[in-house]
């Protein structure tokens, strides 16, 4: 891979999220930790983190790209986990029915929703469904995102559902943001499938999964396990025929019901369970017992006004949690980190560190990617955003609404 000149920025104010130690997810107190320097410079070289430290001791003299920080905020980008931006069209005509009173499983059970995601998509060419979601991405990045899963799911048909993957493995191969692709075949049970769903599960099994994966189109096998949608028997179906081809599970789970959805994912060694909405100390019990991780998507609470996530009570537990957009056009039109951390605040009463640590250094994780980004670390990847209109941390949740996020630097190019 070829690398720009050499990054040198320099008046940092505040370096957010400097880490050498071994990496270690962060739960319970220790969400509200994270390394901390004033008045610092980093150096970017070769697309990698080389060098930081007090900026009256920088002594860098090879040649380099200057950024003057103007006494803002340095940090890592956001790690966004949970996402479905490769869709069709917007859904804005479900918002207005929401508004008159319909909820979202009336919506779904009038074949809105999920089926109406895909009737749009499965007639919207593969050029033009990437063109849309390459511009999602782009203002993702622009709001300071740089590693992102992207979901499946509103395809629902062989063709669909693999169209949707390609799209995913193109904008891998056109951006620099780190992307994982999840299969998500069984979003929702297709129409023509109501009275015989064991056949469509079928498809997914042994059709669908087959070819994923001998193409290698995803990483990951999601399955949406909740009330009027998977059943914790189909779910575990569905994740043990993913494992036979080595996709790993990350499942929607106990958004609008204590449904069993964490038990079957932490049974089926999940890397996250996504969601959770409604749970109970038996969750959180069976969570603390493993290396799945608690995924909550607060932007999907807000939009839907159903209860959010209990952020505050998980992690006083000792629990860890991830913070992701779930950006997709019916219950979260929004790829905003930003406003995410916001609403972890306000309405899961974390606290703004928590909330930057639940964006970075843990969600890297969500992915298996905390190797690579999360944290200002010697030799990781140099995924940074610059915040030149802010001087603490606190200010982001703060200033809700906004994007203070003035550059973007992904794998050391400035985007």
């Amino acid at each position: 891979m070829t690398y720009p000149k050499n990054i040198l920025i320099r008046n940092i104010g505040k370096l957010y999220g400097i880490n050498e130690e071994p990496y270690s997810f962060k739960k319970g107190k220790a969400l509200a930790i994270t390394g901390i320097a004033s008045n610092q410079y980093l150096y970017i070289k070769d697309g990698t983190i080389a060098s930081y430290g007090p900026d009256s001791q920088c002594a860098i003299t090879e040649p380099h790209t200057p950024i003057d920080a103007q006494s803002g905020i340095v940090m890592p980008t956001y790690v966004d986990s949970h996402t479905h931006i490769v869709f069709a069209a917007s859904r804005d005509e479900e918002f207005v029915l929401r508004l008159q009173g319909a909820t979202y499983e009336e919506i779904a059970e009038s074949g809105g929703g999920i089926l109406n995601s895909a009737k749009k998509l499965e007639l919207t060419s593969h050029e033009n469904l990437y063109i849309s979601a390459k511009k999602r991405l782009d203002q993702m990045i622009a709001m300071g995102t740089g590693s992102v899963e992207i979901k499946s799911g509103y395809g629902l048909t062989f063709d669909a559902e693999i169209k949707m993957l390609e799209v995913i493995k193109e904008l891998k191969a056109t951006t620099d943001a780190d992307i994982k692709a999840t299969f998500l075949g069984a979003h929702a049970v297709p129409t023509r499938y109501k009275d015989n769903r064991d056949t469509y599960i079928d498809i997914i099994i042994n059709k669908m999964l087959p070819y994923v994966a001998e193409n290698q189109l995803a990483d990951y096998c999601d399955v949406f396990c909740d009330q009027g949608f998977y059943t914790v028997e189909e779910t575990a179906q569905i994740l043990t025929a993913a494992n036979s081809y080595g996709l790993k599970a990350k499942i929607h789970a106990n958004e609008l019901g204590v449904t069993g959805g964490v038990q079957v994912g932490v049974a089926h060694d999940a890397i996250s369970v996504d969601h959770l909405e409604c749970t109970t100390e038996s969750e959180w019990q069976v969570l603390m017992s493993s290396d799945t991780i608690p995924t909550l998507l607060p932007g999907t609470s807000f939009y839907l006004r159903i209860p959010y996530a209990e952020a505050r009570s998980m992690i006083d537990y000792g629990l860890g949690v991830v913070l992701a957009s779930d950006f997709n056009p019916g219950s979260t039109p929004s790829g905003s980190m930003h406003f995410i951390q916001s609403l972890g605040c306000i309405y899961q009463r974390m606290l703004p560190i928590e909330t930057f640590n639940a964006t970075t250094y843990n969600a890297a994780a969500a992915l298996e990617l905390q190797d690579r980004v999360g944290s200002i670390t010697l030799g990781k990847q140099a995924n940074i955003q610059i915040i030149k209109s802010l001087s603490d941390l606190n200010q982001i949740p703060y200033y809700y609404g906004s994007n203070p996020t003035d550059i973007t630097l992904l794998r050391g190019k400035i985007q």
